[in-house]
């Protein structure tokens, strides 16, 4: 568990390097999602700061879904409950 959790917060990060360096790359930071890495994995109820952190990016959801990199986490069931137990509409990319 430990080990998946990790590569998440690695390939969120990998992600947030890669895309610095535009105005949108400021506003979608995917390591700003790493504290909701055990949600999306595990499936167990998301603490107030990750879906704040969920409602800031709210709109960067398919820019990371498209991202081969950490899609499968963004479009996971878990991903899709982590959404609505945090009330943010899931979008529709």
């Amino acid at each position: 568990m430990a080990k998946a959790v990790a590569m998440v917060v690695a390939l969120l990060a990998v992600a947030a390097a890669m895309s610095a360096g535009g105005a949108s790359a400021q506003r979608c930071d995917p390591g700003g999602l790493a504290v909701c890495a055990p949600v999306i994995l595990t499936g167990v109820a998301p603490a107030p700061a990750c879906c704040s952190n969920l409602r800031a990016q709210q709109g960067c959801f398919c820019q990371y879904a498209r991202n081969p990199a950490y899609g499968p986490y963004i479009n996971s069931p878990n991903a899709r409950r982590t959404l609505a137990s945090c009330g943010v509409a899931i979008p529709h990319c």
